[in-house]
């Protein structure tokens, strides 16, 4: 009986004094546009401007190699293996997205989606076909730029907006042709920017959102409900193929300046701040009295770059580039391949506990010293058969590595010496036989020394892995 009297004397106060919350009940909508809520007239605006890409390439299938074996050729003679080894071709077709960024026909793309085509076909909204042709491609951020042939002067463009003024929340449709069924528009919020844990390209500083992508959407556009390109759908993270809501754009700072550098320059050139670092860990943030691990510590400062010309040193922070903060070394990265070359930015940076602020003259990586991309021949065992190139920072840039300098090995030819001497592409040449290797002419002058017993060093995936091989 007490209990029941609790309750009714709680009812009782509920019901006479209602908290805010409870006061605040569902109602009708009062107008057309409360009952008429939606995204059509930004879809509508927007929508025309993305295109379906569709692709065609000649594969080559070889036949099985018993057709070269001996026996066929002495019993059927040359002409069996003309007709019958030949390779066989196929077409192998694929689909993707892509976006009107200019009137005259430039279209943005993923690389991905037209890698290797021999024909390009670009789809309107209102189904008109044009042929396309590559002006130029960036496998690093996974971008391409194509123009449409014999375009028509009323192509609508998409005005190119600022992805670092969007915030986790916003409101994004995404426009694409997914798994070929035509264009669709699906809505969502950026579930995160900055995501830099994806390995999808070399600058890993994407928009996640939860809107719906799918194989096809690839290339096509990430909007605001204002109309305006914010990225260029990329990935999505999936075990089955499907989407699970989560989906990966690029910022649109990384499209305009590889779209801008391609049409100028015909690929895609980025600013070289000659540092390199480490992201800041908590423990190096206690360390140095940092409040947050937020930055980069610089490690190696390269002479006559524009960070040296600035005055940065090594245990120099960097913190923010033109007033964008700079998380960890992946964004850094992001960052300055996002600066215009030829422009100058603002750099802040923490030294002995005290913020400063530098001007850096953005250039392009350098070609000093030259590459020197020599193939090794016979005569040089045990790397007869290698291609290799000084490393100078515009190969680093190219190759995404740091520029320190020394010879790399670009490429190694089937059954050749460097093979079965163990080297691999990529691999950084330190040593032959106790002498520094500085240089592609340091290195054969070493291998031109007569002996029969090499002993070499090389850096692999971070690590020094050391060989010797007997002739």
């Amino acid at each position: 009986m007490r209990i029941y009297r609790i309750i009714l004397v709680l009812t009782a106060v509920l019901v006479a004094w209602p908290p805010q919350s409870f006061a605040q009940t569902a109602q009708i909508p009062t107008s057309d546009g409360e009952i008429k809520l939606t995204f059509a007239p930004i879809v509508k605006r927007t929508a025309p401007s993305v295109v379906n890409i569709y692709t065609r390439r000649v594969v080559k299938q070889r036949r099985p190699s018993l057709f070269n074996d001996p026996f066929f050729q002495r019993f059927f003679g040359d002409d069996f293996n003309q007709r019958f080894g030949m390779p066989r071709e196929r077409i192998q077709n694929s689909l993707g997205s892509g976006v009107i960024v200019r009137d005259d026909g430039i279209v943005i793309t993923n690389n991905h989606v037209i890698q290797n085509s021999d024909e390009i076909k670009v789809a309107l909204s209102d189904r008109r076909e044009f042929d396309a042709e590559i002006v130029g491609a960036d496998e690093r951020t996974d971008l391409a730029v194509l123009k449409i042939r014999n375009a028509p002067n009323d192509l609508p463009a998409l005005t190119i907006g600022d992805a670092d003024a969007l915030e986790v929340g916003d409101l994004v449709l995404a426009i694409g042709n997914p798994f070929g069924v035509g264009q669709t528009v699906t809505s969502g919020i950026v579930s995160a920017v900055a995501r830099s844990n994806v390995g999808i390209t070399d600058f890993r500083s994407f928009i996640q959102t939860d809107a719906a992508i799918n194989p096809g959407n690839s290339g096509g556009a990430l909007v605001t409900l204002d109309g305006s390109l914010v990225g260029i759908n990329t990935a999505i993270y999936s075990q089955d193929g499907s989407s699970v809501g989560i989906g990966f754009a690029i910022p649109t700072p990384m499209v305009r300046v590889v779209l801008n550098s391609i049409l100028q320059e015909g690929k895609a050139v980025r600013a070289w701040l000659g540092a390199s670092g480490q992201s800041i860990s908590s423990e190096i943030a206690e360390a140095l009295g940092l409040d947050r691990p937020l930055g980069v510590i610089v490690n190696k400062v390269y002479e006559g770059s524009p960070a040296e010309d600035a005055g940065i040193q090594a245990g120099d922070v960097l913190t923010s580039m033109n007033g964008q903060e700079i998380l960890d070394s992946e964004n850094m990265r992001y960052r300055l391949a996002t600066l215009v070359v030829g422009e100058e930015a603002q750099v802040e940076l923490m030294r002995d506990g005290r913020s400063k602020q530098v001007r850096v003259r953005l250039i392009p990586p350098p070609e000093t010293p030259a590459r020197n991309e020599t193939q090794l021949s016979g005569q040089f065992p045990p790397f007869g058969g290698a291609t290799v190139a000084n490393v100078n920072p515009a190969l680093a840039e190219e190759l995404g590595i740091e520029p320190e300098g020394g010879v790399i090995v670009m490429s190694l030819k089937r059954r050749s010496f460097a093979r079965r001497a163990g080297l691999a592409p990529g691999d950084l040449l330190l040593a032959l036989n106790g002498r520094e290797i500085t240089s592609v002419r340091s290195l054969e002058t070493e291998l031109g020394r007569p002996t029969s017993q090499w002993t070499y060093s090389v850096k692999r995936g971070g690590r020094v892995i050391q060989r010797s091989i007997q002739l």
